[in-house]
């Protein structure tokens, strides 16, 4: 649970240290679409890079991270 909480951290404040959105358009991925290339900043925490498996980088992409699977929510706020 520890590591998870860890992990959502991470992607969350990775997700608004950057300004990902303006390279996804104007309007959400279709359901079913495909998620937009996104660039994310690299957790200063060693831990952290080490379990996304992001050690040395300074940014990476979504795909990079090494989990069977990676779940993002999106909250549309505006």
């Amino acid at each position: 649970m520890k590591k998870f909480a860890g992990f959502l951290f991470v992607a969350l404040a990775g997700l608004l240290s950057i300004n990902a959105f303006a390279a996804a358009g104007d309007s959400p991925p279709p359901e079913g679409g495909v998620l937009p290339d996104i660039t994310l900043s690299v957790p200063k925490s060693p831990e952290h890079q080490e379990y996304l498996g992001l050690a040395g980088k300074n940014t990476f992409k979504i795909p990079a991270i090494k989990a069977e699977v990676v779940i993002i929510e999106i909250f549309s706020m505006y």
